[in-house]
């Protein structure tokens, strides 16, 4: 019995750059997991939180990114993964330089928040876009190991 092998198509110099362009999301939502641990000292200045929001404010952005995930991947295949990246991209963005200025505590709750449902929006959209750029499964490792290690960086550079 003869056994046919299908070559699949190997990613050139342009799914290499969507790769890189793929990482920026992914480096926003891990550095602002661990970033705000270092203005914590300036947000207890500033906005004078009890100490149940302080730990608030630190722990429902990783709260709600980590509980949306799933519903977003599903999200994203019913409305498109792109479409899921771009609406998490300008919402994210959004919510981040609104609660930059947030006036109060609760405010800075609610947009910590918010960022984690749009941050839950861009990790299954790269992720399931790797799938369909890489279709090598050798370079899809490449791609899913360069994946996590940016995540993992970029929660290091925050």
């Amino acid at each position: 019995m003869t056994t046919l092998l299908t070559s699949r198509p190997t990613a050139g110099a342009r799914e290499w750059a969507a790769l890189a362009v793929l990482m920026l999301p992914v480096l926003l939502v891990s550095v602002d997991n661990t970033a705000l641990s270092f203005a914590l000292p300036s947000v207890s200045r500033a906005l004078h939180p009890t100490g149940t929001q302080l730990l608030w404010i630190v722990d429902v952005y990783a709260l709600v990114l980590a509980g949306l995930l799933i519903p977003m991947g599903s999200l994203g295949d019913r409305i498109g993964r792109r479409r899921l990246l771009l609406i998490g991209g300008t919402g994210f963005a959004a919510v981040s330089a609104t609660s930059a200025f947030a006036p109060t505590a609760e405010l800075l709750v609610a947009g910590r928040a918010a960022m984690g449902f749009f941050g839950a929006m861009l990790m299954p959209a790269t992720l399931s876009l790797l799938r369909n750029i890489f279709l090598d499964p050798r370079q899809r490792r490449i791609a899913i190991a360069v994946w996590a290690g940016g995540f993992s960086g970029g929660a290091a550079l925050g």
